[in-house]
């Protein structure tokens, strides 16, 4: 079974990835963030047919401890932050986590 990219966040964020052709998003404006972030990421994550979750990071302070607990260890779907506070450290953990291997590892033989 094929898994699709969706997206959770502000109108301004979902919109660039719905141009390149990610069909699954959930838009959360963001005067809404605190009531109806953490049902709208809990949605993308309960879905099967969902196995990325791309969200600007940013948005992971108003997710409740639980929600964002669950975004944390997720692993099937791997949630990918993406954003102004996203440094090298923060993305080679999320491809660790998601494929299993450090990629970046240097070899110091």
């Amino acid at each position: 079974m094929s898994q699709e990219i969706a997206v959770v966040g502000s109108p301004e964020f979902t919109t660039g990835f719905r141009l390149a052709g990610v069909r699954r998003f959930e838009n959360v404006p963001d005067a809404e963030k605190a009531d109806a972030l953490d049902d709208a990421v809990t949605e993308v994550l309960d879905d099967d047919g969902v196995g990325i979750v791309v969200m600007h990071d940013d948005d992971l302070e108003h997710l409740s401890r639980n929600v964002r607990q669950d975004v944390e260890t997720s692993v099937e779907p791997v949630v990918v932050t993406i954003g102004s506070g996203t440094g090298g450290g923060g993305l080679r953990d999320q491809i660790k986590r998601a494929i299993g291997i450090d990629l970046m590892e240097e070899d110091n033989e």
